[in-house]
């Protein structure tokens, strides 16, 4: 009985730890937002007042009052603080990846300021515009800032296995595979798996291509818990769980300190389109079906034609000198022409800067035969790392994807996209298997997905996987989370070839 007891409170120690980082990484977060908070709102009010201190004027049914802003500004940090707070800001389920923590931290800030607008509305109280309007946006900013300096250190901590829920994985030996293969692609997420359960399966052991261990029966799942360190379960797709078995799995864990997670089949669904429904104690999943028409689509082509007409007038200088140095550089013209398939399969001319010879067409099968882009898993896509059509000017303007700027006019003009997949060549076409052409019911982009997931490096399939992706689940918050990435992975050390 004693020592029964000495190991159970030898497991609640352990699983303190384990959860500790949950927290310690919540009161950082609270802390950091805290200084942002007045550095943020106690610096607009010296700028916009000074150092003396001024009051807000109160025309309500009362007599008047002179209230501080110095009381103002405490009072505002202290609100936005419980927003942020109620609002699950700092929750460890939306903090690593994704972009729900940004959109949070607006949510909360639009609420916090709406409600002052309502309060000094009812109770007549004159604050200053410009106070107000200058804190709320410039909180609003370097909060996301701080943020993101935050994710960059967790993404770091998580690469090495830390700040992370320790998975233990209940399922079918496939399904469990593919998932820890899944998780262990995007470390960032916070999910590191330790151990795998299989029911009716192997006994000990390891899960095949991945060096998970395999533990005993699922019967002994604490066992399995304690031995791998594990304070999360995921059960995947298993047709040996029944309902009462993933209850009494339920059951089974400890509340506050052992989670429960349920992976269904569903794959390369994006979170907007997915609503859970409670019916007569069943967790319903509604699956949104892709839209392509109305309100989204409006004001994507609103975002392209904004920003392209700014990024033509800003760039145009540079435009000019690219086109220039391409012209004099090399015998061709600085433009390259070269039609594609659009969307629902259209064809369009696509502009380049000029990278190769321009016999570059020709050389083009007997380079295919001495390629080694079958090496590199794209059997569709033609790519090669040394290409020798490529001209000296071409390569610069390849690495920082210079050439691509061009297409800025087709965006404009409405036959591509800032953000989409990739504009394919006919011969590409012929090739696609029926459900690639799912491609073609959005614009082809710029840039897209797989171009800031792996640029030149990645399969035909995870190209294919990453493009599908996009079309199925695409926003305007993610056109503009990609962009962003499209500038990080430009900058980067790989580039594209």
């Amino acid at each position: 009985m004693i020592e029964q007891q000495a190991e159970s409170e030898t497991g609640r120690a352990t699983r303190k730890v384990l959860n500790d980082w949950r927290q310690r990484y919540a009161y950082s977060l609270m802390f950091t937002d805290l200084l942002v908070l007045i550095w943020v709102i106690v610096g607009v009010q010296i700028a916009w007042f000074g150092v003396t201190t001024s009051a807000v004027t109160f025309s309500g049914s009362l007599s008047d009052v002179a209230i501080s802003y110095s009381l103002t500004s405490l009072i505002l940090i202290v609100a936005w603080m419980l927003m942020l707070g109620i609002f699950g800001t700092r929750s460890y389920r939306v903090l690593g990846t994704g972009t729900q923590e940004y959109r949070l931290i607006a949510d909360a800030s639009v609420r916090l300021f709406g409600l002052v607008a309502i309060v000094a509305f009812l109770f007549k109280i004159d604050f200053a515009r410009g106070y107000i309007l200058l804190a709320f946006p410039l909180g609003v900013i370097v909060l996301l800032f701080s943020r993101w300096i935050w994710r960059q250190w967790l993404g770091v901590q998580r690469q090495q296995g830390e700040y992370s829920s320790r998975v233990l994985l209940v399922g079918s030996e496939a399904s469990t595979a593919y998932l820890a293969n899944e998780l262990a692609r995007l470390p960032t997420a916070g999910y590191y798996v330790v151990g795998a359960c299989i029911p009716n399966g192997t006994v000990a052991g390891y899960l095949r291509e991945t060096g998970v261990p395999v533990f005993v029966s699922i019967d002994r799942l604490q066992d399995a818990m304690a031995e791998s360190r594990a304070d999360t379960v995921v059960i995947t797709s298993s047709e040996e769980l029944s309902a009462e078995k993933i209850r009494q799995i339920s059951w089974s864990l400890e509340p506050g300190r052992q989670h429960l997670v349920v992976a269904p089949s569903l794959t390369d669904i994006g979170g907007p389109r997915i609503h859970t429904r409670p019916v007569a104690g069943l967790p319903l999943i509604h699956v949104e079906t892709p839209r392509y028409t109305g309100a989204k689509q409006f004001t994507k082509r609103a975002f392209d034609v904004a920003a392209s007409s700014i990024l033509l007038i800003v760039l145009s200088p540079v435009l000019g000198i690219l086109a220039l140095t391409v012209r004099l550089s090399s015998t061709g013209p600085a433009l390259f022409r070269q039609e594609r398939v659009g969307i629902n399969g259209t064809r369009f001319q696509m502009l380049k800067f000029r990278s190769m010879v321009t016999n570059a067409e020709e050389m083009l099968e007997q380079l295919r035969l001495h390629s080694r882009s079958a090496d590199k898993g794209n059997s569709v896509l033609f790519k090669m790392s040394d290409d020798p059509r490529v001209t000296a000017i071409g390569r610069v303007l390849r690495r920082f994807s210079l050439d691509e700027l061009p297409q800025l006019f087709n965006v404009f003009a409405g036959s591509m996209s800032l953000v989409g997949p990739r504009p394919p060549l006919e011969r590409e076409v012929d090739q696609y298997d029926k459900h690639v052409h799912r491609r073609f019911l959005v614009k082809p982009g710029i840039t897209g997905l797989w171009q800031v997931s792996g640029r030149s490096n990645l399969s035909w399939e995870d190209t294919v996987r990453l493009d599908l992706y996009y079309v199925e689940n695409w926003s305007i918050t993610g056109d503009i989370v990609i962009l962003w990435r499209t500038v990080k992975a430009t900058l980067g050390k790989d580039g594209a070839y």
